[in-house]
């Protein structure tokens, strides 16, 4: 089994956004992290070179080998958008019709600036996905 690229480190989250630009991405980053901790309670941790997560499970893939921890929740300020990974996002589509200018994958919400979107939806759908991870994923 290869080794998991995408691991837990000790980078602290606020110094790995502090390095980001434009601007206007390290601020929507820093807002982000503070609506992640406030909804979630826990404190961020960073995953591989930029993903920050919340929470943590062990998960065991079923069509292979591999299995790794993982965060519950987390977000990533990338250079095209701010990725969210919630997973099973499709499952809270009633608050995506509300939220605002977005695009989705299966287990990600992508967002080109905050301001393009209701925070308070936000809040409420990265609460729901914590929750809901936390229970069916985080035993």
């Amino acid at each position: 089994m290869s080794e998991l690229k995408t691991k837990a480190t000790n980078i602290k989250a606020e110094a790995l956004l502090d390095k980001i630009s434009p601007e206007a991405k390290r601020k929507d980053g820093l807002m982000l992290l503070a609506m992640f901790k406030k909804v979630t309670g826990e404190e961020p941790v960073v995953w591989g070179a930029n993903i920050i997560g919340f929470g943590q499970y062990h998960y065991k893939s079923e069509r292979s080998t591999q299995e790794g921890d993982w965060p519950l929740v987390a977000f990533a300020v990338r250079k095209q958008n701010l990725t969210l990974y919630l997973m099973s996002i499709k499952a809270y589509e009633e608050l995506l019709a509300k939220l605002g200018k977005h695009k989705v994958s299966v287990g990600c919400l992508y967002i080109n600036k905050l301001a393009d979107t209701d925070q308070k939806v936000l809040q409420i759908l990265i609460k729901k996905a914590f929750v809901n991870n936390k229970k069916t994923l985080g035993k």
